[in-house]
């Protein structure tokens, strides 16, 4: 979550450490992932950190006790910001099969639909969609999409300065996520979903899903693989559906071209946090 405006690199010595696997030439050891986790451990021991995200919500135990307030619902905050993550960033629900180590950087890494999808679904598309440097889309691919708010007067745009305020120092911020499988025949529409109006003088998303099972909410922090290697010093409250939507990727395509936020392709996911230490009690 919060993208790479906040991130910052994994450091050099991980990426020459990079082992190529079979499947995937930017996929890295377990070592790897492990030294991060271990990194991780060591930069928040004892400092007071919150409890972190993105984990596993079929999970609820946690031993971190830096308590805060659960944000309000939405309709009482401001939209501030859509983006996606390219596999999800949890884990749970119909989202627990693994997709790899990646490339250190969280693209690769995280969760992916663990549903069957039909041939017509998964027909090739005659476009590139959401391009970069880490590839493509296509269809099947999984991503977790995060509406943000916030109860600063926030702003439309790129990233967590957004969703703060010089005239509020300490804003609750919420992310209501959605984890979708794209497809290239039928699926729900992205722009409708993710369609902006002011409702009561707050930027609203009024379709967002409301069939996806009831959303595990759980006190955790900013995500992205920033934090792999140290703690987010964001509270934030999560709202996690655990069923997956079928999302049309060429609706997907039309919003990454034309968006308030200027977001142009998917993120990378921050690795699961499974220390206990930084995890909250989900209840």
């Amino acid at each position: 979550m919060f993208k790479t405006f906040f991130w910052t690199s994994v450091t050099a010595m991980f990426v020459s450490s990079c082992v190529f696997a079979a499947s995937d030439e930017h996929a890295v050891s377990d070592q790897i992932i492990a030294e991060q986790r271990s990194a991780l451990a060591a930069a928040t021991n004892g400092k007071g950190y919150g409890p972190q995200s993105p984990r596993d919500i079929n999970a609820p135990a946690g031993a971190n006790h830096r308590a805060f307030n659960t944000a309000p619902v939405v309709n009482k905050m401001a939209l501030c910001d859509i983006h996606f993550h390219e596999n999800a960033e949890h884990k749970g629900g119909l989202f627990t099969t693994f997709a790899g180590n990646g490339d250190g950087h969280g693209y690769g890494t995280g969760f992916k639909y663990d549903g069957v999808l039909a041939e017509a679904e998964l027909a090739p598309i005659p476009m590139t969609v959401g391009g970069s440097e880490h590839g493509d889309l296509e269809p099947g691919d999984t991503i977790e999409i995060h509406f943000v708010y916030s109860t600063a007067q926030a702003t439309l745009g790129n990233g967590l300065g957004t969703c703060l305020s010089d005239a509020t120092g300490n804003p609750q911020l919420r992310v209501e996520a959605v984890v979708a499988v794209l497809v290239s025949q039928g699926g729900a529409d992205f722009t409708k979903m993710a369609h902006i109006e002011e409702i009561n003088g707050l930027n609203q998303v009024p379709n967002l899903p409301a069939d996806l099972g009831e959303p595990v909410v759980y006190g955790g922090s900013t995500t992205g693989p920033g934090y792999n290697e140290k703690g987010s010093p964001f509270q934030v409250t999560w709202s996690v559906r655990p069923d997956v939507v079928k999302l049309n990727i060429v609706s997907v395509d039309a919003w990454l071209k034309d968006n308030p936020f200027k977001e142009d392709h998917a993120h990378g996911v921050r690795n699961l946090v499974t220390n206990p230490d930084l995890l909250s009690q989900i209840n």
